[in-house]
C-alpha cells in the first residue's frame, strides 16, 4: 500500500487529490498538512510512502518543507505541485530532492501514476515542462569545468549517466550498450552513491551541469 502525505494550504485541492487516492485500491491518502511546518511533523509522524508537496504554503514553503522532510529517516518521495510552472522553482525542487513536478491542471490517472512512478524509486517531471526547463534553465547553469566527483566514475558509468539524462530508461540502456538490465540498475546505483545523488532526476540535472550532456545538441544519442 502507497500511503500518500497531502501538503497544500487550500483545503479545496487537498479534498481533491484525496478523493482521487482513495478511490484506488494500491495507495490511500494517511494525513494532511496546510502548510510546511505541519508537513514536516506530520511526515515525521506517519512516515508515508508519498508527499504530495505544494510549494507555495505558509509559514514554511514546499522547498523548505522538502528538505527538512528528506532529511528523516526513512525519507518519503516526494512529488512537487503547483499551479506555476516557473523554472527556478523546478530547479529548486529538484535539487532540494524532490523526485517530481507536476503542474496541478493534470488529470486524476496522470496523478495517481505519478504517484506510482516516484513511489516505485523513479522520477518524474512534467512532460511539458522537461524540454524548456532543459533546453532554457539549464543550459544557462552549465559549467565549463566537469565537477571533482566526476573522477571517481568509470567511462562505463559515465556513458550510462548521459544515457540517463538523454532520457533512457534502463530497459532502453542495456538494449543501446548490449549489456543486461540487472547490469545497467548496478551502474545507475553506483553511480548515484559514488555522486551522491538521490535518484535519477538529480542525475539528470548533475549530467547537464557539468556538461557530460550539453543542452541543445541534437548529436547525442550514438553510443
Amino acid at each position: 500500500m502507497i500511503d500518500v502525505l497531502l501538503a497544500d494550504d487550500q483545503a479545496l485541492i487537498r479534498d481533491g487529490f484525496r478523493a482521487l487516492i482513495d478511490r484506488e485500491d494500491d495507495m490511500r491518502v494517511v494525513a494532511e498538512a496546510s502548510d510546511g511546518a505541519e508537513a514536516v511533523t506530520l511526515a515525521r509522524q506517519f512516515r508515508p510512502t508519498v508527499v504530495l508537496m505544494d510549494i507555495r504554503m505558509p509559514n514554511l514553503d514546499g522547498l523548505a518543507a522538502t528538505r527538512r522532510i528528506l532529511e528523516q529517516d526513512p525519507a518519503p518521495r516526494v512529488l512537487m505541485l503547483t499551479t506555476f510552472d516557473r523554472d527556478d522553482w523546478i530547479y529548486e525542487a529538484l535539487h532540494a530532492g524532490a523526485s517530481g513536478f507536476l503542474l496541478k491542471d493534470v488529470r486524476g490517472t496522470q496523478l495517481t501514476d505519478a504517484v506510482r512512478t516516484v513511489a516505485g524509486g523513479e522520477s518524474l517531471v512534467a512532460p511539458s515542462i522537461t524540454r524548456r526547463f532543459i533546453e532554457q534553465y539549464l543550459l544557462a547553469r552549465q559549467s565549463s569545468v566537469p565537477p571533482v566527483a566526476m573522477a571517481a566514475l568509470t567511462e562505463r558509468e559515465v556513458e550510462v549517466l548521459r544515457l540517463i539524462a538523454l532520457g533512457l530508461s534502463n530497459a532502453e540502456i542495456a538494449q543501446r550498450l548490449f549489456i543486461g538490465h540487472s547490469t545497467v540498475k548496478t551502474y545507475v546505483n553506483r553511480l548515484l552513491t559514488k555522486l551522491a545523488l538521490r535518484d535519477r532526476t538529480q542525475a539528470v540535472i548533475y549530467a547537464y551541469e557539468s556538461r557530460i550532456v550539453v543542452a541543445g545538441r541534437a548529436d547525442q544519442t550514438d553510443s
